[in-house]
């Protein structure tokens, strides 16, 4: 993976952006057929991506049954912290700017910050 401006750049047309609403890394697909593919207005350093970027995890991913298990009852399974947590991150990011939606479970659901560099 290679830095460009303050995003990561890899392998397939993928761009890599950091996430400061999760503290962690989200990737969209700007190039190549395979879909989904968002649309980069090619700034590295205040990048647009279109659409939205919807990222789930645990029991918020499309398709999961309640009957199934998830992060949330990782510990009651194992006694030991989740390695992970059941979430929405749901955001626009527009010149820069990460517009995170009401729907995100963290801490700044609601909130547009910077886009921090991914150092």
């Amino acid at each position: 993976m290679s830095k460009e401006g303050i995003l990561r750049k890899a392998k397939g047309g993928h761009l890599f952006f950091w996430c400061p609403g999760c503290d962690g890394a989200h990737m969209v697909r700007v190039e190549g057929e395979v879909r989904p593919c968002w649309g980069f207005n090619g700034n590295y350093e205040k990048p647009t991506f279109t659409p939205s970027v919807l990222v789930t995890s645990g029991h918020y991913v499309a398709g999961h049954q309640a009957s199934e298990e998830c992060w949330c009852t990782y510990e009651k399974r194992f006694g030991k912290k989740a390695p992970f947590e059941c979430s929405i991150c749901h955001s626009f990011v527009t010149d820069g700017k990460i517009q995170f939606l009401d729907d995100c479970t963290h801490a700044l659901a609601g909130q547009t910050v910077p886009l921090p560099p991914f150092d």
